[in-house]
């Protein structure tokens, strides 16, 4: 299982929140910066010839993203934090309706 940590407690805002996630992922230079590019990149990861991000998972796996300090950053952030956990959920949602399988999970600790 792969497995990529993010520190949330550098996320403070929106622009904060994609900055951390395009450094983590390795987003390409044109990533956009919104919540539909993040759900394209993240849909992505299991096909490392769309260049979309450097983070690969083989096909039929999923990938865990770690997230550190959820406490504060669900407090912090309340809109960041449900985006993130929509743009997951999408990213699921379209997978299963193609593929049969999830595609990314959201792990929580603090």
């Amino acid at each position: 299982m792969t497995t990529v940590f993010v520190d949330t407690t550098e996320i403070i805002d929106w622009p904060s929140l994609h900055r951390v996630f395009s450094r983590n992922f390795g987003f390409p230079p044109f990533y956009g910066n919104n919540l539909d590019a993040l759900i394209d990149c993240l849909g992505y990861l299991d096909e490392p010839e769309a260049a979309m991000t450097q983070v690969h998972v083989s096909p039929g796996c999923t990938l865990t993203i770690l997230l550190g300090g959820v406490d504060s950053f669900r407090k912090r952030c309340p809109d960041q934090f449900a985006g993130l956990q929509d743009a997951c959920a999408f990213v699921n949602w379209r997978r299963t309706r193609e593929h049969g399988g999830a595609l990314v999970a959201l792990a929580y600790h603090d």
